[in-house]
């Protein structure tokens, strides 16, 4: 991954606070796999029994930790606490994202009463409605549309074909990819006893996600039914999830791909959800649980345990699940 300006050893040791052995003048042009590593590219290891493949690798200078103490090695070292996360700042100063010309589109419709900052950048076919606002320095992706009276705060990035429902509130520095539809009605229906037919409860909540939130391509986000859903700062949501009306997701979460929260469902800070998972109304995910991949939480359940790892359906620790299986092995075998 080359790029027209190179970066010194010493630069990007400055800019993610590593200390380095060996020659701090090197010039580095990019970021890398082990593998596919060339000239001028930035590579990283995280264990020591990695560390022999990189200092191997074409690579022009290693990110590494504190486990490389006493090794020799042929080029530049940048030692780092989390050399993952050094890795991935790095990444900002050697891959910078692609500088955009701001202006609006003459394909794009914005209505007369919206608000548009200083440097906004609206691409192709956008459609902004009446009263919304969009802060400094977001680029709309083509296709894209914003609703009546939603606002999108500055620095963020929304991809093309990304749709934000009339209300919406998006904080500073978020980043929605293609195809997310954030604020839709909620699955909201009341049951005539008399008919059997179904008419529907009234969806007049907001959406509203705080700053720094990423969501994935394909994922829909639904608004309150008569309050909010609230999804809350550093939060990372995968493609193709779908949270449902009135939930409230907590700070620092992380919930893998194809895994959908029915309504009023709560999940605390730094829950971490695998992919997958389903997760039934009026759930609580207290902060810092752990769900594996395709594990299912009943209604109304409540999933404490920070660090745990909850695994199958019903949810429950991982290591009970994993007792149970082996004793119907056992079971099986005398068969």
């Amino acid at each position: 991954m080359t790029l027209v300006r190179a970066r010194s050893v010493k630069d990007v040791a400055d800019f993610v606070q590593a200390r380095v052995l060996g020659d701090e003048t090197v010039q580095l042009t990019g970021i890398s796999s082990v593998e596919s590593a060339a000239p001028g590219d930035l590579i990283f290891v995280d264990d020591e029994k990695n560390l022999r493949l990189a200092l191997e690798s074409r690579a022009s200078a290693v990110i590494t930790g504190d486990f490389v103490s006493g090794t020799t090695s042929p080029k530049p070292l940048l030692i780092a606490a989390q050399p993952r996360l050094a890795f991935a700042r790095a990444s900002k100063l050697l891959c910078p994202a692609r500088e955009r010309k701001p202006g609006i589109h003459l394909s794009a419709i914005v209505h007369p009463s919206a608000q548009l900052a200083n440097d906004v950048t609206v691409e192709e076919r956008v459609v902004i409605s009446e009263d919304a606002h969009i802060g400094e320095r977001t680029r709309i992706g083509a296709g894209s549309v914003i609703g009546a009276r939603a606002t999108v705060g500055c620095d963020c990035n929304l991809y093309p074909n990304v749709t934000v429902y009339p209300g919406v509130r998006i904080g500073d520095r978020v980043i929605v990819h293609s195809g997310a539809v954030l604020g839709g009605d909620g699955f909201g229906y009341v049951r005539d006893q008399t008919t059997g037919s179904y008419e529907k409860f009234p969806q007049v909540g907001r959406l509203e996600i705080e700053d720094d939130v990423e969501i994935g391509a394909n994922s829909t986000i639904d608004r309150g039914a008569l309050d909010i859903t609230r999804i809350g700062r550093g939060t990372k949501i995968d493609n193709l999830v779908h949270i449902a009306h009135n939930c409230q997701i907590g700070e620092d979460v992380v919930i893998a791909a194809q895994t959908g929260l029915s309504g009023s469902a709560v999940l605390e800070n730094g829950v971490v959800v695998a992919g997958q998972v389903g997760i039934a109304d009026h759930v609580r995910i207290e902060a810092g649980a752990i769900l594996g991949a395709q594990c299912g939480v009943p209604s109304k359940k409540v999933i404490r345990g920070k660090g745990v790892v909850f695994w199958g359906t019903p949810a429950r620790p991982i290591r009970e699940c994993l007792k149970e299986l082996a004793l119907l092995a056992r079971l099986a075998k005398k068969e």
